[in-house]
């Protein structure tokens, strides 16, 4: 059974990185996926970093996890943030090998 201990201050504080990086994976991919990039992005990352917060690290105490803003473990989600902003950088580099929608591929000049 999970322990949740996350309090309004971690809650607004995760909401605030979710905010910033879903921002920031928009800002890297571009607008040739989605317009709702940001939107998208700051939801996972959102989840994710609960998840990585009270579920894979809820185990520990607030010794172990330093720092711990009131019931976040800090550091355990920044796990995350590598991780998303790993995947904007692949996801920008398969959508800008592909053609924009509508235009056929042109073969390159010599």
């Amino acid at each position: 059974m999970v322990s949740w201990d996350l309090g309004i201050a971690g809650l607004g504080l995760l909401a605030g990185m979710s905010l910033a990086f879903g921002l920031i994976a928009h800002w890297i991919v571009g607008k040739r996926l989605t317009r709702w990039l940001w939107l998208f992005a700051a939801v996972a990352y959102f989840a994710a970093g609960t998840l990585v917060s009270e579920v894979w690290f809820g185990w520990a105490t607030e010794v172990e996890l330093q720092p711990n803003i009131d019931g976040l473990s800090f550091d355990e989600v920044q796990l995350v943030t590598l991780t998303g902003l790993v995947a904007a950088l692949i996801t920008r580099f398969v959508v800008r090998r592909r053609p924009p929608t509508g235009r056929r591929a042109q073969k390159p000049s010599r």
